[in-house]
């Protein structure tokens, strides 16, 4: 593994997790829900009247940061290292992942942990060993 010390920026880091813990607060405090993105973007797959307006407008703001990012000046470079085969299977894969622990990365990781949710705890520990497990078998097993 190789870190290029001159592009890495524990302040552009830092102030992400600044904002995503502020939004996340904001949001809990002002709605009273959890800023868990599967389960914001699966209440579009199965509509509620008066859910879809906010569903819409959180989904288009996670659209449309890096265009407004980009807009302000800010460099973004994309560099996909999978084939699109890859690509549609990792996301099916979790997908499926998020169905049975019943929530995804933001809603458990961010948001689940920050309140101490052991169910949380114990589903951020199994989605973080399957990832690294899965960088291990894909980069040193199936090389």
């Amino acid at each position: 593994m190789h870190i290029d010390w001159q592009a890495f920026s524990p302040w552009t880091a830092l102030a992400g997790g600044v904002l995503i813990g502020l939004a996340a607060s904001l949001f809990v405090l002002l709605n009273g829900r959890i800023a868990g993105i599967s389960g914001i973007l699966g209440g579009l797959l199965r509509p509620h009247r008066r859910d879809v307006s906010w569903r819409l407008l959180f989904v288009a703001g996670m659209l449309l940061a890096p265009v407004v990012y980009r807009a302000a000046g800010g460099e973004l470079e994309v560099r996909l290292q999978a084939g699109t085969g890859t690509l549609v299977l990792a996301g099916l894969l979790v997908g499926l992942g998020t169905r049975y622990g019943a929530g995804c990365t933001s809603g458990h990781g961010v948001c689940g942990l920050s309140r101490l949710s052991p169910r949380s705890v114990v589903a951020t520990l199994c989605f973080m060993a399957a990832g690294f497990l899965s960088v291990f078998v894909v980069r040193h097993v199936w090389v």
